[in-house]
């Protein structure tokens, strides 16, 4: 059995659109397995639907517990979609790097998202409005600072191309991405509509909601996908289902049967790094 005792403990950075929550988690059985292998879990605990610079703020408070509570001197962040962004803000923006010791994104838009691009074409006042509903039930699900219009335009080609000059990876910090992808439109029916949207956009290989382009960042690790017909999407990433994908048993290392198992493998990597 692999062992995820690693160095330092892991700080788990969920995306947009959801919370840290006991009752649902939202990292699903990828947790448990990984403490009962050894490893300190703690959470980013950010709002929904905050921007990027404020979840950054709310990361830095919840990084600063999980250092007091285990008594390590950094952090291992795995950040899941936006949160990548969120964790790269804290790390360089924020200079919080001594605190970190690897930071793992997975299907993070680095890049920015082409299909944003194009949907923010349509008239303001629409885009607001759907803004302003979408906090509405972000504050009621426990977000301090819901700020979806703001939020959208930091998912822009453009945005994320002046972010990543303002936020350079930091030299002492291992840095690692990974993106996943569907196989056809009918591999996750919650993700088949913007799947088919993002497809006729992007013309590229997708997760639902981002493509190869938007994720590939430093010692990007590649496109993962499952054995099956089915593929994976942005919401199997992190275990929306909480069971395998498949039966069938992967043929190489970018094929993952169970997404407990890449997790498992993951951070197993990281302590073999000292990480």
């Amino acid at each position: 059995m692999l062992s995820c005792e690693t160095k330092y403990p892991v700080l788990l950075v969920h995306g947009m659109g959801f919370r840290d929550r006991k009752i649902f988690n939202y990292w699903g059985r990828i947790p448990k397995e990984l403490e009962n292998r050894g490893c300190k879990v703690f959470y980013g605990h950010q709002d929904a639907n905050g921007t990027i610079e404020n979840n950054s703020l709310m990361i830095k408070k919840s990084l600063d517990k999980a250092l007091i509570e285990s008594g390590s001197e950094k952090v291992n962040i795995i950040a899941h979609s936006k949160g990548g962004l969120d964790a790269r803000y804290l790390i360089s923006s924020l200079g919080e790097y001594k605190k970190v010791a690897s930071l793992s994104t997975v299907d993070t838009p680095h890049h920015g998202s082409q299909t944003v691009d194009f949907l923010l074409k349509f008239p303001d006042i629409l885009v607001k409005a759907t803004g302003k509903i979408t906090d509405f039930f972000m504050y009621i699900c426990g977000d301090s600072c819901p700020e979806s219009y703001q939020v959208f335009q930091e998912l822009t080609t453009d945005y994320l191309e002046k972010f990543n000059i303002e936020n350079p990876d930091m030299p002492d910090i291992y840095y690692q991405s990974y993106g996943f992808f569907m196989k056809n439109i009918f591999s996750d029916i919650v993700m088949s509509f913007p799947y088919s949207v993002i497809k006729s956009i992007e013309h590229e290989n997708t997760d639902g909601l981002l493509t190869e382009r938007a994720m590939n960042w430093t010692n990007f690790r590649g496109m993962f996908t499952s054995p099956s017909r089915r593929g994976i999407s942005h919401c199997d990433t992190t275990d929306l289902r909480r069971r395998r994908f498949t039966k069938k048993m992967p043929d190489n290392e970018y094929e993952i049967a169970d997404i407990v198992d890449f997790y498992i493998r993951l951070v197993a990597e990281l302590k073999e790094k000292g990480f």
